[in-house]
């Protein structure tokens, strides 16, 4: 299956885009941006130089992701969801001089895999998102999110875990740290921070 790109987005002819993957209205994808295969890149999507987006992701309407991130497999971004990437972001220098590209300070973000970002949330720089993680929409994440982690408010906070289908999860293997999803079954083993939060949930 080939790429598709709708004829009013910008794509750079140094950037790398997998099979099957659709670019549509108004989608900018810059300069050393590599997009896998089978990824959906929608409306008003910016992806700025060297950002890297792996297989099957999904961004939805008007996200924005800067240089320095970088979002694994089967990422979910919802409309709207915006990435940071400098700690100290100014226009100029202390004498007023405007600043350079030698100027600005990359931290890198990670999006594990499979992890879904909810509509308008924020995600500042240097923080990983775990896989399978799910951040709630609007929130502000200023720290990392552990894999099945559910983060919600501003600033995020971590209120519970998720299975991989999306169900939330509620109750723990008796005696471990794994978690049994009611919805489909699955058994997952989590952190011992979430872990500790279910059992505490169970307790209250």
């Amino acid at each position: 299956m080939s790429v598709q790109i709708h004829p009013t987005a910008e794509v750079s002819s140094a950037a790398r885009l997998g099979e099957g993957t659709r670019v549509w209205h108004h989608a900018q994808v810059r300069e050393g941006a590599v997009v896998g295969r089978g990824c959906t890149i929608g409306k008003d999507v910016y992806i700025d130089a060297d950002v890297v987006v792996g297989d099957h992701c999904k961004l939805q309407n008007g996200v924005y992701l800067y240089r320095g991130v970088m979002l694994e497999e089967g990422v979910f971004m919802g409309p709207r969801a915006t990435t940071t990437n400098d700690r100290y972001p100014r226009a100029i220098r202390p004498d007023g001089t405007p600043k350079g590209v030698g100027d600005w300070v990359v931290t890198p973000t990670r999006i594990g895999r499979g992890a879904a970002i909810g509509a308008g949330a924020v995600l500042v720089c240097g923080v990983v998102v775990g896989a399978f993680a799910m951040v709630g929409a609007g929130a502000v994440v200023i720290r990392d999110v552990p894999p099945y982690g559910l983060v919600l408010g501003n600033p995020a906070r971590l209120r519970g875990a998720v299975c991989a289908c999306g169900a939330r999860l509620r109750r723990l293997v008796a005696g471990s740290a794994q978690a049994l999803c009611e919805a489909c079954g699955a058994r997952l083993s989590l952190e011992a921070s979430l872990a500790a939060l279910l059992r505490g949930a169970e307790s209250a």
